[in-house]
């Protein structure tokens, strides 16, 4: 007994010294959170941005940011970017802008939203000076407008045209002996592909190269126009991957000069007149958005501005994706808001959950009956993100946003000779009726249990199908003959009555503005700042777990890995989403 009760309050301390010091480091935290000094500019400071870095759709906090040596200030949204350097472009302070573009982290309308902002700030007559070791094309893409393009001695352009691939999981679970009885409805429908194929379907192969074509013609005529080159030409050196040097972008008129970045900032400090390279006054974009005030609005109205990211999700989800119930309950406080003259809707979601898109359609269709609903699209709104925005007044698309995807899937996946061949493992059952256990994952569906399945996947696609056709003044037949799954740029889906308007978040706050016949308003951003507690344990919960295992698998199994996940949890739930993941290259 003596010698439990040693080894109890030995265990019993250690758990008490351990909250202890847990509980210290919360509130050191805390305390460095709350008393962080007030950030001021200097005079001729030059602004560094770069395009490694992935930049959500809202603002993200970073709490435990000063334990890794990063800033303690919040990491700004794409908006938030947008608003910040349109305010640099006015900003006396301000002289010039560092444009790091050796890596790209973001999709391409986001890099759109970026360029359009940049392009005002250099007309404002501030320099932008981009520089990357080796430049991807989608961060070229950004880059193009800036005032000089330059390249490591050793490194070089990313010119070889843009391309996107497939993982195919058919063979491995057929080793496994898992069978994925698959339903969809949609021809273009390729979401199930890696389920049920080995290689691409020719449907996916035409959607796949038609989408390529129109991202890429708009990422050459931009280019074409910011270099003033011809986009021929562009096409052509791409297609005989002629540029495999760091001079061979200097001669063909793409780069402004091979330097190391010691050489490119002292080009920076000439023309912000800092002593030394080391006495350059530059700010990142998160430091300045503590320096300037740059979400300021006038008047009592208000434009509620709804950020809706990630995987859409049936119940509240968590702040990494699109919970069903908990933006119904935005949508609602903004439509009951009587200081909230207008919504806007920020999409970038490939879809997920059909029931949980259905939910948020019905709340945007009430809400527009009191107010006018304008939906943004970002990098995606494809699939359960188009349905939840088929309704709105007015919708506005990136000309390379990814959109459409109107179809449906389910997955139920027979794990009988996986579990009972390859683990031994058997099961057995008795149930009040013939469906009373359906669906199971340790059984084969009946032929029976098949049609009722594909039945109900074929409702929900009809369903789709007239949410839109009401929502886009379209007759179902036209709905049906652009939708079947298939995806769209958002240039091309304006021709096709998808999408209303090319522009961004600010063109589409602007034109809620009009409707709702205000000129003077605040924006009011939801989800709302999380309190100190929840972001310091969110943070934890976030930085520690998810970047250990990004860290450990690295970023493209790691992707697969956030896929197969999605995947185990939509299992027999009906699915609007996004053929699987496109990876550009």
């Amino acid at each position: 007994m003596a010698q439990f009760f040693k080894y109890f309050f030995a265990a019993l301390l250690a758990l008490f010294v351990f909250s202890l010091l847990a509980i210290f480091l919360l509130f050191g935290i805390a305390g460095a959170l709350a008393s962080k000094e007030e950030v001021t500019l200097e005079s001729h400071s030059v602004l560094y941005l770069d395009l490694g870095k992935q930049i959500g759709e809202n603002a993200r906090e970073n709490p435990l940011g000063p334990l890794s040596g990063d800033e303690p200030y919040a990491y700004p949204g794409v908006f938030d970017m947008v608003r910040l350097i349109t305010h640099a472009g006015g900003d006396d302070q301000v002289d010039g802008l560092y444009l790091k573009v050796g890596s790209n982290a973001n999709g391409f309308a986001t890099n759109e939203e970026l360029r359009n902002a940049l392009k005002k700030f250099k007309q404002a007559g501030k320099f932008i000076i981009a520089y990357g070791e080796v430049i991807p094309q989608q961060a070229y893409h950004v880059a193009s407008l800036a005032d000089k393009i330059y390249v490591h001695p050793k490194g070089g352009l990313d010119w070889r045209g843009f391309g996107l691939q497939y993982v195919f999981f058919k063979k491995a679970l057929d080793r496994l002996e898992i069978e994925p009885q698959i339903f969809y409805a949609g021809k273009f429908k390729s979401a199930t592909e890696p389920f049920r194929e080995e290689q691409m379907t020719e449907p996916n192969k035409i959607q796949s190269r038609e989408i390529l074509e129109d991202l890429y013609r708009h990422f050459l005529g931009e280019t074409a126009a910011a270099r003033k080159l011809d986009s021929a030409r562009l096409r052509q050196m791409a297609d005989s991957n002629s540029l495999r040097m760091a001079m061979d972008g200097v001669k063909a008129g793409l780069l402004d000069g091979v330097k190391y970045e010691d050489e490119v900032k002292e080009e920076i400090r000439r023309k912000s007149g800092a002593k030394t390279i080391d006495r350059i006054s530059f700010v990142s974009m998160a430091t300045y958005s503590q320096a300037v005030n740059y979400q300021s609005g006038t008047g009592t109205d208000r434009i509620a501005l709804l950020y809706a990211e990630g995987n859409i999700v049936d119940g509240d989800g968590d702040e990494n994706n699109i919970g069903g119930d908990r933006f119904r309950r935005y949508i609602r406080k903004a439509r009951l808001d009587d200081k909230t003259k207008a919504i806007v809707i920020r999409i970038n979601s490939g879809g997920g959950s059909a029931m949980a898109s259905e939910n948020m359609w019905r709340e945007i269709e009430l809400a527009k009956k009191d107010k006018p609903v304008v939906v943004s699209f970002g990098d995606v709104a494809a699939s359960g993100g188009y349905y939840m925005a088929c309704n709105a007044d007015s919708i506005f698309a990136l000309p390379n946003t990814i959109t459409g995807s109107i179809g449906v899937f389910s997955i139920i996946p027979n794990m009988k000779g996986f579990l009972g061949n390859k683990l031994g493992i058997t099961f057995d059952g008795v149930g009040t009726g013939p469906y009373s256990n359906s669906p199971s994952i340790t059984e084969p569906l009946t032929e029976t249990e098949r049609r009722f399945f594909q039945a109900g996947v074929d409702s929900i696609y009809l369903t789709f199908l007239t949410r839109v056709a009401e929502g886009r003044k379209m007759a179902v037949t036209a709905v049906d003959s652009v939708g079947q799954g298939r995806i769209w740029a958002g240039q091309r889906a304006i021709g096709l009555g998808l999408v209303d308007r090319i522009g961004g978040m600010a063109d589409a706050l602007e034109a809620a503005a009009k409707l709702a016949r205000i000129k003077e308003y605040r924006v009011r951003e939801y989800p709302e700042k999380l309190n100190l507690l929840e972001r310091l344990t969110g943070a934890y919960k976030h930085t520690v777990g998810v970047e250990a295992a990004r860290k450990e698998m690295g970023e493209d199994i790691f992707r697969l890995y956030q896929e197969w996940q999605q995947v185990k949890s939509s299992i027999g739930e009906a699915q609007t989403k996004l053929p699987f993941r496109l990876i550009f290259h």
